[in-house]
């Protein structure tokens, strides 16, 4: 069934959907999960960051991971997650290509972190979503699906990825709407990356986000056929194939058909859904013990230690950010999104102590974004005591804001010191009144149409500053200029 997802549906107004979301995150470890390969195999030919214990060989044996550990009980105590004493692997069995010994050294009933909990905002206000498990396990192998020579296609099979360190995040049917699952979805990858747990980039790969789907009318307790999507790269996909997936089952229902627990795949040019295969229960994997890796007891020496050294998280980041700097809460939500922004903004307030937070906040999410878009090198350049500097010199009336954003580009280019700019640029803002008269005057002098126009009640105040500015190569007070015009201007005509 193809069904299009429209935006004044009604389905939730009929039915609740319960979603529940999985998330495979790889961690930012120098080696694998269980060996000593390298995890550096970005652009890497295939095949080369491989050993006897990540291809599967027999009698090869794995040997656990500390920091992978590390970065597990770190998330654990950043969603507020309880750990367990001890823990200890499984063997997670199915047959598939990229799967070299047959099954996957994961983790089943005893999982490093459960009963967690993130909060996110949304349209509808904020809404906190319970965290089941965070548990380790090792990464599969990466099937590359191609043509070969004779025009027959063909599927390849390069281990590189195969036993890297992945972390899986499951969390309880507590999400009820597409636009929810982003912002957790997006919340995640914000706390992953501020703890150093992993770079959760989405189109590499490393951030992959899976949904349980299943609608219930409104009002009942039982829940409904599950559905299963996957194939989301991106915080749009989730959110439009979630919403998609309502749709779709809402309408089955309405038509009486009975729904398959199945795993379906989101196609995104079609924006549709699709069958993949049928949805497997946790009992066809056949977990058992892992026999070649002992338990892993967690002492609280060790837990204490992750805990003093996570970093603030974003949530209490964003906090501080509204009640000790006064910036608005998108403000806030914005410079915390990023993480180089975050580091530019509180470099520079550092900086410039007594400079306005939202100041600087401006510059940030105005001019430093812009140039992250264009040229990241040259935003990389940008230093926040020279960005402070730039601030109070506008601030203080000594640089106009149009060469301060010269000024600016020309500092990210270089790198050279914004006084060092300023200075070979003369560019020094002309705030003497008496100065800028002289300059409006001979500009009103110059444009009689445009008096006339001001006369009729025409709004060309703007093309006056403008032509002042221009005069005086953007070094102007623009606010002194502004006042003058208007004042020469509503003088009486001459007689």
């Amino acid at each position: 069934m193809t069904q299009t997802t429209a935006p004044g549906s009604r389905a939730l107004e009929r039915y609740e959907a319960v979603i529940g979301l999985e998330v495979h995150c790889q961690l930012k470890t120098a080696s694998k999960m269980f060996c000593g390969c390298s995890t550096d195999y970005d652009g890497a030919a295939p095949n080369t960051h491989v050993c006897p214990v990540c291809l599967g060989l027999p009698g090869a044996l794995p040997t656990i991971n500390r920091r992978a550990v590390e970065h597990v009980l770190a998330t654990g105590v950043a969603i507020g997650a309880t750990t367990p004493d001890a823990t200890r692997w499984d063997r997670k069995n199915y047959f598939y290509p990229d799967l070299p010994k047959g099954y996957q050294i994961s983790q089943y009933d005893l999982p490093l972190a459960s009963a967690g909990r993130l909060t996110v905002e949304t349209s509808e206000g904020p809404v906190t979503i319970g965290i089941t498990r965070a548990h380790l396990e090792e990464d599969t192998a990466k099937l590359i699906h191609a043509t070969g020579g004779d025009g027959r296609k063909v599927s390849l099979v390069d281990f590189n990825r195969s036993g890297a360190p992945l972390m899986e995040i499951v969390t309880d049917p507590d999400v009820r709407s597409a636009e929810q699952a982003r912002r957790y979805a997006e919340e995640l990858q914000l706390l992953l990356r501020a703890i150093g747990a992993s770079d959760a980039d989405m189109e590499r790969g490393q951030l992959r986000v899976e949904a349980n789907v299943s609608l219930r009318p409104r009002g009942t307790e039982p829940f409904g056929t599950r559905v299963e999507v996957k194939n989301m790269n991106s915080f749009r996909s989730v959110e439009r194939a979630i919403a998609f997936e309502i749709e779709r089952q809402a309408a089955a229902i309405d038509a009486g058909e009975t729904l398959t627990q199945d795993t379906r795949g989101w196609d995104e040019n079609r924006g549709t859904t699709y069958v993949m295969r049928s949805k497997e229960d946790s009992h066809d994997y056949r977990y058992f013990p892992e026999p070649d890796l002992p338990p892993l007891r967690v002492d609280a020496a060790w837990l204490d230690e992750i805990r003093r050294g996570l970093p603030e998280l974003p949530a209490a980041r964003r906090t501080r950010y509204t009640t000790e700097f006064g910036l608005p809460a998108y403000d806030a939500a914005v410079l915390v999104a990023e993480p180089r922004a975050t580091e530019l903004f509180e470099g520079a307030r550092l900086a410039g102590a007594s400079l306005d937070p939202k100041t600087i906040a401006n510059w940030v999410t105005g001019a430093f974004f812009g140039l992250l878009k264009t040229d990241p090198d040259a935003a990389a350049r940008v230093d926040p005591a020279q960005l402070a500097d730039l601030v109070g010199r506008v601030v203080g009336g000594e640089l106009s804001g149009t060469n301060a954003k010269e000024v600016f580009a020309a500092h990210a280019e270089s790198g050279e010191p914004v006084g060092s700019i300023v200075d070979a640029r003369g560019f020094r803002q002309i705030s003497d009144t008496a100065a800028l008269t002289t300059i409006v005057d001979d500009v009103i002098a110059a444009n009689p149409a445009a008096v006339a126009d001001y006369r009729a009640g025409k709004p060309v105040i703007g093309f006056f500053v403008g032509q002042v500015m221009k005069a005086t190569r953007g070094q102007a007070n623009a606010a002194i200029v502004q006042s003058a015009v208007r004042e020469r201007l509503d003088r009486e005509p001459a007689s």
